[in-house]
């Protein structure tokens, strides 16, 4: 049984700084990769931030420049970076693991910013 933990949510003026954090526990033997989604209301889930075993990362279009996906493989954490937050960011954002061939999600963490 893997579980997700996230933390790091909240209300945000327009141009501030938020720090999301996902940790995995369980039974986990290797982590091959580490994203992180956003869904809105009204819209789909959208890919947000994506890093590989490797260390390559993957940037939706709208937060290239903004946000930094990292993690810690020791702690099997992975961490979101978001700055110069805007309006269009407001969503519940959703930490996806994937070990060998399973997938897990967190429960996600609301993310307000306002104009």
């Amino acid at each position: 049984q893997v579980q997700l933990l996230e933390s790091g949510g909240g209300l945000v003026q327009a141009g501030g700084s938020l720090r999301l954090s996902c940790a995995a526990s369980g039974s986990i033997f290797r982590i091959n990769y580490m994203g992180w989604y956003r869904q809105a209301p009204g819209k789909q889930r959208e890919l947000v931030a994506a890093i590989f075993s490797g260390g390559s990362t993957d940037y939706a279009d709208s937060v290239k420049g903004r946000f930094t996906i990292s993690r810690v493989n020791a702690q099997n954490t992975v961490y979101l970076q978001m700055n110069s937050l805007k309006p269009e960011d407001t969503a519940v954002y959703y930490c996806r693991i994937v070990t060998g061939t399973e997938n897990y999600w967190g429960q996600g963490t609301q993310v307000t910013v306002s104009s």
